[in-house]
């Protein structure tokens, strides 16, 4: 089978047009596929396919072989795929993903991919959307006991589950420690994505993911989304922040109609076939 292997801001990902006929499971291939040292090494493997209620429908399979609703950076690769390749000559795409149509606009400059702008759609914020346990209402800044220290926590689903951890300062260490523990905490009952996010000012965050079916990511999409809609509404921002992730920016606009709008970069690294 022949693959591509693209990554947005170092969340990659390895693209495949699998045949309806293959009858594969997808996610023992991602598990096999994804893995750094026996594999061709990505956080996960996505589906190009055909849709009866959109342009596209996209699957995705993490590195642990979950398939879950939706990924952000994922997206943004998925749209520059398809465009590049020919599949489509739109620039206003509509893509079929379990969280709903997510609705991609590429950006060109002679023709050229720069970036892709995305539609994410509206935030969800009761907690019993995300799902966590507790009182109904939204989850905001809200003190969170966990391994013996007292966090200070936002969460909401923005197409899957993601909670806020507020530092004062990022640590990778303290990241890679807590976020393991949290995403599986029993309060998560399909246990979460975990960012820890430090407010530089009213328009910009630096921010760190671990996450769900993964663990540590260089940039998670939908918990740039996420950690954008948290932090305003906790007071911390405005509506539209820059999201500053290990390899670049994400610029995170929630908007008038309540959607919630992602600008960011996404690239090829390579191509091959493997045998499956």
């Amino acid at each position: 089978m022949r693959f591509t292997k693209m990554h947005g801001l170092g969340n990659d990902f390895v693209l495949i047009e699998p045949a309806p006929e293959a009858g594969l499971r997808y996610g023992e291939l991602a598990s096999r596929l994804c893995d750094r040292h026996t594999g061709i090494g990505a956080d996960g493997l996505v589906l190009v396919l055909p849709s009866q209620k959109a342009d596209f429908r996209m699957r995705i399979f993490n590195a642990d072989g979950s398939e879950p609703e939706m990924c952000g950076n994922a997206i943004r690769c998925f749209a520059k795929y398809v465009y590049e390749r020919g599949l489509t000559e739109k620039t206003d795409l509509t893509v079929e993903t379990l969280a709903g149509i997510i609705k991609p606009r590429i950006m060109l400059d002679a023709e050229k991919v720069t970036g892709v702008r995305v539609d994410m759609g509206e935030p969800r914020t009761d907690r019993g959307d995300i799902p966590m346990v507790g009182p109904e209402g939204p989850v905001v800044n809200e003190a969170f006991t966990l391994d013996g220290e007292n966090l200070f926590i936002s969460g909401l689903r923005m197409g899957v589950p993601h909670m806020i951890v507020w530092e004062e300062k990022l640590s990778v260490r303290r990241m890679e420690r807590l976020g393991e523990l949290m995403e599986k905490d029993p309060a998560f009952p399909q246990k979460t994505n975990v960012n820890f996010a430090e407010v530089l000012n009213a328009g910009e965050i630096a921010l760190r993911t671990w996450e769900r079916g993964v663990g540590p990511t260089l940039a998670c999409g939908t918990g740039a989304c996420a950690t954008g809609v948290a932090a305003s509404m906790a007071g911390f921002t405005g509506k539209t922040v820059t999201i500053h992730l290990a390899l670049g920016d994400l610029l995170i606009e929630w908007l008038e109609d309540g959607h919630v709008y992602m600008t960011g970069p996404a690239a090829e690294v390579f191509t091959g076939s493997v045998e499956i």
